[in-house]
């Protein structure tokens, strides 16, 4: 499935792939994954930002933040849900390939009534000459509500990267 598609509630839900070409090397899309100045560059989508409290970019290494809402119209939102503007968020590395293949594990222990599940995204980079491609794998979640609200919140994250580099193709 492709990002443009979305599962209903009757069918199965499929992986959601983002892939993106910018004019970069891969060692600064790498940083930008794996070191604490990085992530909090650009992880968390529009009208979010993050504070990274551990990053340990190795194989079974601590991801942990806190996701924050800072516009006027997100903490809004965010209190219209019933939601605090801020939350913490826990995860791990489970693969570490420099410069070649992430798998970050997230906790999503935030949705009322639901047991804490992992959800899991795979990244891939790849060199070619001046560009670097970028595969993201994001696995769905139990409830195709939550796989929603986490491809448009990717895919407003990506946002940021797009801005930052030269997008090709």
């Amino acid at each position: 499935m492709n990002e443009m598609q979305r599962p209903s509630a009757a069918e199965p839900q499929a992986k959601v792939v983002f892939e993106r070409t910018y004019r970069a090397r891969v060692e600064d899309l790498w940083e930008l994954w794996t070191t604490k100045a990085g992530f909090e560059s650009w992880w968390g989508p529009e009208g979010f930002h993050v504070k990274v409290h551990r990053l340990e970019a190795r194989s079974g290494g601590a991801l942990e933040y806190d996701m924050i809402a800072d516009t006027p119209d997100t903490i809004a939102a965010m209190t219209r849900m019933g939601w605090q503007p801020s939350h913490m968020t826990r995860g791990r590395f489970a693969e570490v390939e420099p410069f070649t293949r992430l798998r970050l594990v997230h906790i999503i222990d935030f949705i009322p009534g639901v047991e804490p599940y992992d959800a899991t995204i795979d990244v891939e980079f790849h060199a070619a000459r001046e560009y670097a491609r970028m595969v993201v794998t994001v696995e769905p979640h139990r409830d195709p509500h939550w796989t929603r609200m986490s491809v448009e919140g990717f895919r407003s994250q990506l946002t940021k990267l797009d801005r930052r580099f030269a997008q090709v193709g």
